[in-house]
């Protein structure tokens, strides 16, 4: 089966089982309603395939996998509605339907952003059938280091810091790896920790999920710029608009694809011996393919 053959396939088995888990988790509250209209959003579900495909290579359960995807889909809605607020990059769409804020109000769209992101704790803390309690530690200790002051929030803020800024192609880079970067890295890495694999084994994870999260915000900031409302699912060049700092803006279109294809050129040569199956280079690639 192709590899977008397969992430269809597990985009459609996640949304199915994402969906049974919250409503067996959520309420009828505004709160809930809010939190369950976010999270069933329409997605392309990348960060949950990585975790399945990192999930067969550390050979953690089918139903640990999905408890650690279900989690890092929380977080995820809780950034894109925190991300759409007015107070940030003030957007009234998200994937083509009404943002959090818009459908609902900017105090229960803060609120339910809160709720998920507790909701991805109670869920890795609770329901992983996995008994080894001194892994289950670490892998609550590393989601917290990738979302947090040193993870998704810092760049998100950065983000922020450095609209109509001139900033250099090493701060946009660094910026980039913590604001989409350390959410794919933990999608990949997740299950090799859990797994309690060795060092050089979760090493070579953070860095493949880190490198795919780059070559993504990178194709993201691209498509934003060429992009349709149909096709992004949002109003497209807002980017541009605001005065946001990427990589494409300084480099240029061609220059970035180079970049994209350099680093992966260079992760190759460093991890070979990781690299046995095909479809997780394959998958590096699929990020850069997105533009067409």
């Amino acid at each position: 089966m192709k590899l977008k053959q397969l992430i269809i396939k597990n985009k459609i088995e996640f949304n199915k089982n994402f969906r049974e888990l919250l409503k067996k988790k959520l309420d009828k509250s505004s709160l809930s309603k809010a939190m369950f209209y976010a999270s069933i959003n329409g997605g392309k579900r990348i960060r949950p395939f990585m975790v399945s495909q990192a999930s067969k290579i550390a050979k953690i359960s089918k139903s640990d996998a999905f408890i650690i995807a279900a989690s890092i889909e929380c977080i995820h809605s809780y950034s894109l509605i925190h991300d759409d607020l007015p107070s940030m990059d003030n957007d009234d769409f998200r994937r083509g339907k009404l943002s959090t804020h818009k459908k609902f109000s900017e105090s229960t769209a803060i609120l339910s952003g809160d709720a998920l992101h507790d909701l991805a704790f109670e869920l890795i803390s609770g329901e992983l059938k996995n008994k080894n309690l001194k892994s289950k530690i670490k892998l609550i200790n590393y989601l917290s280091l990738c979302i947090g002051h040193k993870g998704l929030a810092l760049g998100q803020i950065l983000d922020l810091e450095f609209e109509n800024k001139k900033i250099n192609k090493k701060s946009i880079i660094e910026m980039y790896k913590r604001k989409t970067g350390k959410l794919f890295e933990y999608s990949f890495a997740a299950p090799f920790v859990l797994a309690n694999l060795k060092e050089n084994e979760i090493k070579f994870a953070k860095e493949y999920g880190l490198l795919f999260g780059l070559i993504f915000q990178i194709v993201d900031d691209l498509i934003d710029e060429i992009g349709t409302f149909k096709k992004i699912g949002k109003t497209p060049g807002k980017d541009f608009e605001q005065g946001k700092s990427t990589l494409l803006k300084l480099l240029g279109k061609d220059e970035v694809i180079k970049f994209c294809l350099n680093e992966i050129n260079l992760f190759k040569k460093k991890y070979n011996y990781f690299l046995k199956k095909d479809s997780l280079i394959e998958l590096l690639y699929l990020g850069i393919k997105r533009i067409n």
